[in-house]
């Protein structure tokens, strides 16, 4: 048996060593020193998915080791996973290991916890689910006080609700998000939390209007809805826009509308390349853009969103890859001069860097 747990005894290091790396790749566009925005050193991660290992007619939570697809390595002490995801692991293990109809071709359990306390756990198969695995599923979930759901191929079972409630306070205001299983939600309550405060921050009061491009369920449009006259947001995904309307009515923002579109698509429609049926209503010369917020997937922005955004005075650039942030500073920076820097530590103990800009028109 292994423990997955971590020497936090180490964190301040490994913090220190990664903010030296990024000053270092980022020294050819800006002097600055990146504002580092620490995780807590253990019980960070608020989702997490474990490969079930059978053996010897018993099951145990598992992992791969990075760039390893053979054996895995089995857990049983999970210290970078929130408090609440440890106390319910051994409670869903030992309920398996006891149930043939739970544990009978199962590969795969997937955790999605909150901050303020609410859970969600997947079941994943490789068998077809029936009447008799959710009488089973609904014991458990009576034993837990949280929702089970299961999966199989082509199957979704859903046996009470299939997403999580997060509650967060920013700068002294609670707000609410809906978190669907499935989409993309950011791991690290904490640094997420630190994300939106400095986000804000360096945003200020504004006077002008807010385009955000990829913003998943509402997690920075909601909180900056406050920090804008108006703002627009866009969204590839169906079940996040979904989220984020849901988002938007329970925390009361009337200031923000959410439309499903891709930046390339985005980036055609406000250059008049071409008209969207999903942009009926809505009158893009209404808007007073003076602010830009992206938050990319690791590939970065493409070389045409890329360009579009240069046309802001300012561009809020959050980024879960710094290599392809860089590679799209060689295009930014011929018109924008970095005024802010930071260094959200997103993965600690990992090589992962999670970082922040603020560029200006120069």
């Amino acid at each position: 048996m292994a423990l997955h747990r971590v020497n936090t005894n180490h964190y301040q290091d490994q913090l220190y060593n990664k903010a030296q790396r990024l000053r270092e790749a980022f020294s050819e566009f800006t002097p600055l020193t990146p504002e580092l925005f620490p995780s807590p050193p253990s019980h960070y991660r608020l989702r997490a998915e474990f490969k079930i290992w059978h053996q010897d007619n018993t099951v145990h939570y598992a992992m791969y080791r990075q760039g390893e697809h053979k054996k895995p390595f089995i857990i049983d002490i999970f210290t970078i996973g929130s408090e609440l995801m440890n106390q319910l692991m051994p409670i869903v293990l030992k309920a398996i290991n006891h149930n043939e109809i739970l544990r009978k071709r199962l590969f795969s359990a997937e955790f999605l916890t909150t901050l303020s306390g609410d859970a969600l756990i997947t079941l994943i198969y490789h068998r077809k689910l029936d009447e008799t695995w959710a009488q089973e599923a609904r014991a458990l979930q009576d034993t837990l006080g949280f929702p089970v759901l299961g999966r199989s191929r082509k199957q979704k079972v859903v046996l009470a609700r299939d997403y999580v409630t997060e509650q967060m306070e920013i700068d002294g205001k609670q707000y609410q998000y809906k978190q669907v299983e499935g989409s993309f939600i950011q791991p690290n309550g904490e640094i997420c939390r630190s994300m939106i405060h400095w986000a804000k921050r360096v945003c200020g009061n504004n006077n002008s209007d807010l385009l955000e491009l990829y913003c998943g369920n509402g997690n920075f449009t909601i909180p900056l809805s406050n920090s804008f006259k108006k703002v627009l947001a866009t969204e590839i995904s169906k079940v996040s826009v979904k989220s984020a309307w849901e988002n938007i009515r329970a925390n009361g923002v009337t200031n923000l509308n959410i439309v499903r579109m891709s930046s390339e698509e985005f980036t055609q429609a406000i250059d008049k390349d071409r008209p969207f049926r999903r942009l009926s209503g809505i009158d893009l010369d209404a808007y007073n853009f003076d602010t830009v917020l992206v938050d990319p997937p690791r590939a970065g922005l493409d070389k045409n969103t890329c360009t579009m955004v240069a046309r802001f005075p300012r561009i809020l650039y959050i980024s879960c890859n710094p290599v392809t942030q860089l590679e799209n500073l060689k295009l930014l920076s011929r018109t924008h001069s970095i005024e802010q820097f930071a260094l959200f530590d997103q993965f600690p103990y990992t090589e992962h860097t999670e970082t922040g800009l603020l560029l200006t028109r120069q």
